[in-house]
């Protein structure tokens, strides 16, 4: 009761009320568009191929999950936000290479405005040049109903002006809803998944093509999982930070203490996202040629899911994107230098470079508990599956899938906790009694 009685809070607060409503309504629209289908496409035989566990199959399931279900219906909303991804993976790294844009993105919020529109024009690029690539293999595949160009120009704008519009929906949810947009878009395609996933699994023991121990074991799995992902986001190292005392006329400032906190993941879910676009990549490219020639069908083994090989390889890049993105939102030297112009420092460091040097070891040692932990708990499911010797939907048991939304329902709670606690009711998760207006 009292829980219920704290969720009740929320609509109290006009401004929270408004996002949470505004969030609410762009996922209805991303869901509606799901029921959009493209012309041209024989979408039974879509679902037959894309149920196959193996080759480009199996790799359009996987892709299945981030859109919700849209890639095996073939809707307008078939590629999702993964193209708007993939274009910010790629200007990171350029931005990182080429110096004009290196440059760009230390000029403060001009430079960040003029590379977001460049990532959009890039989004546009690759949802054109996947478009065309499925066009032409769904062609090849015998599911298009009248093969042509006019499918080919039906299909290929269909999908680029959902992609885009999608695009345009997760930006509107980070400037004026709840959570960061793509996140949150990501996260609703995969939570709309799971009835269907657990009813999946209920019919498969019910006909007794799976053992009742085997999903009582990953039913475990699952709960041991989400728990450790929670420990895993709450988890930080808290820097202690002391303000001097200065007087200013007649009034004391400073004097007081507090702390700066280090998340064990400071980079949350996305080098998860990013190891998953990055590692699409070669698994499409395999896929598409392994029909022509024996060594990519030799290979495309290697590249599952399920493959010893794939989960070392997603384990390294889970790793080096956390460092990647931890790099690029959060600037040491930044932070030491707004400590030292508020007259403040950690006790036993000097101010200024002495103080960017300390966070950046404090930042590396816990960064690399923190990408190990999130690397482990990303390919456990799998190897789990590996071990068990079963198959189960890529979104309720998938390691990215549990990651993507575990982190963005916490997110999430920590931005509405705040606004609570911010307008002086307890928050949500807490327990106890209301202590806003309504309680005056």
């Amino acid at each position: 009761m009292v829980l219920f009685k704290n969720l009740r809070n929320i609509f109290f607060i006009q401004d929270l009320r408004k996002k949470l409503f505004f969030t609410f309504a762009i996922l209805i629209i991303f869901r509606l568009g799901r029921h959009i289908p493209v012309v041209g496409i024989n979408v039974d035989a879509l679902r037959q191929w894309m149920d196959q566990a193996t080759g480009m199959g199996g790799l359009f399931s996987y892709l299945d999950l981030f859109s919700g279900g849209s890639l095996k219906e073939c809707t307008v909303f078939a590629l999702g936000i993964m193209p708007y991804i993939t274009a910010s993976i790629m200007m990171q790294m350029l931005s990182m290479t080429i110096p004009s844009l290196e440059q760009l993105s230390k000029e403060g919020e001009y430079g960040r405005k003029i590379i977001n529109q460049y990532t959009r024009y890039l989004a546009l690029g690759v949802s054109v040049f996947q478009g065309i690539t499925l066009a032409f293999y769904f062609e090849r595949s015998g599911l298009v109903i009248a093969p042509g160009w006019a499918f080919r120009f039906l299909f290929v704008l269909s999908l680029t002006v959902g992609s885009m519009f999608v695009m345009w929906m997760g930006e509107q949810i980070s400037l004026f809803g709840l959570g960061n947009g793509s996140s949150v878009i990501i996260f609703a395609g995969i939570v709309a998944r799971f009835p269907f996933d657990v009813v999946w699994i209920i019919e498969q023991v019910r006909q007794h093509l799976m053992d009742p121990l085997v999903a009582l074991i990953l039913l475990a799995a699952f709960i041991l999982i989400i728990g450790s992902i929670v420990f895993l986001e709450k988890g930080e190292r808290k820097i202690p930070v002391q303000y001097a005392r200065r007087i200013v006329g007649q009034r004391v400032y400073g004097g007081q203490s507090t702390y700066i906190p280090f998340k064990i993941n400071t980079a949350g879910v996305m080098p998860v996202i990013f190891a998953g676009a990055v590692l699409n990549i070669p698994r499409f490219l395999v896929g598409a040629f392994a029909g022509k020639y024996a060594f990519f069908t030799w290979f495309a083994q290697f590249i599952t899911p399920t493959s010893f090989v794939y989960n070392i390889i997603e384990f390294v890049l889970i790793i080096f994107f956390t460092f990647f993105y931890t790099a690029l939102v959060f600037n040491p030297e930044e932070l030491a230098d707004n400590i030292k112009k508020g007259g403040g420092f950690i006790p036993g460091i000097r101010p200024g470079r002495k103080t960017a040097e300390f966070f950046n070891f404090i930042l590396t040692r816990i960064g690399l508990v923190g990408a190990v932990y999130l690397a482990i708990l990303a390919i456990l499911p799998n190897i789990l599956q590996m071990v068990l010797g079963t198959n189960v939907p890529p979104g309720i048991f998938s390691g990215t899938g549990l990651l993507i939304t575990v982190g963005v329902a916490l997110e999430l709670a920590s931005q509405v906790e705040s606004y609570l606690i911010e307008h002086r009711y307890e928050g949500f998760l807490s327990t106890g009694r209301m202590r806003g207006r309504g309680a005056r």
